[in-house]
């Protein structure tokens, strides 16, 4: 006889006891558009802000972040951001993403394959959904502490760097999702 682990439908931070999330996270649900990504985060910000903050945590020596929840068609996080702090410039893989600014100040810089640098400032509430192909690179900025809450389906696919936005191919070809016990 063998015996298979079966995991839940959906994973949970152990500090996050609301019972709108699981509500919001849709398990059946196996791919999310760029536009239900944003109204997801969107919702996370506005409705869990307390809970959030609980969680939240700011490191000087590296950016912070917290898995808030997975679920086979989706996975939701939490960012911190102090002054400074940057990712690569990275694309998603394939995967649609979404943002939402909790409180203070990010950059983007992004890109679409075959398209120009953009540059973007999101403040706390505001937010954006995104397809596949888009690459950019997030900072923290202005003179306070930020924190934003970030969606991508389908989940744990990875991310691929650049070593500039103006590296991004013509074509973002998908990477294959990584396989959960």
């Amino acid at each position: 006889m063998t015996t298979s682990i079966v995991r839940p439908p959906v994973e949970i931070h152990p500090q996050l006891t609301d019972p709108l999330l699981p509500e919001l996270l849709h398990p059946s649900r196996l791919l999310w558009t760029p536009r239900e990504l944003a109204d997801l985060t969107a919702t996370v910000t506005t409705e869990l802000t307390a809970n959030l903050r609980g969680i939240l945590r700011f490191d000087e020596d590296r950016r912070w972040w917290a898995r808030l929840a997975l679920t086979d068609g989706v996975e939701l996080w939490l960012l911190s951001w102090l002054p400074g702090q940057h990712t690569k410039p990275h694309d998603h893989g394939g995967a649609s993403g979404s943002f939402t600014v909790l409180q203070g100040e990010i950059g983007e810089e992004y890109r679409y394959p075959g398209g120009p640098i953009r540059r973007r400032t999101h403040v706390a509430g505001q937010g954006l959904g995104f397809g596949a192909g888009r690459a950019h690179q997030v900072t923290g900025i202005g003179d306070q502490p930020a924190a934003s809450v970030h969606a991508y389906s389908p989940p744990l696919v990875a991310t691929r760097e650049y070593a500039t936005l103006a590296d991004v191919p013509a074509e973002i070809p998908p990477l294959p999702a990584i396989v959960r016990p």
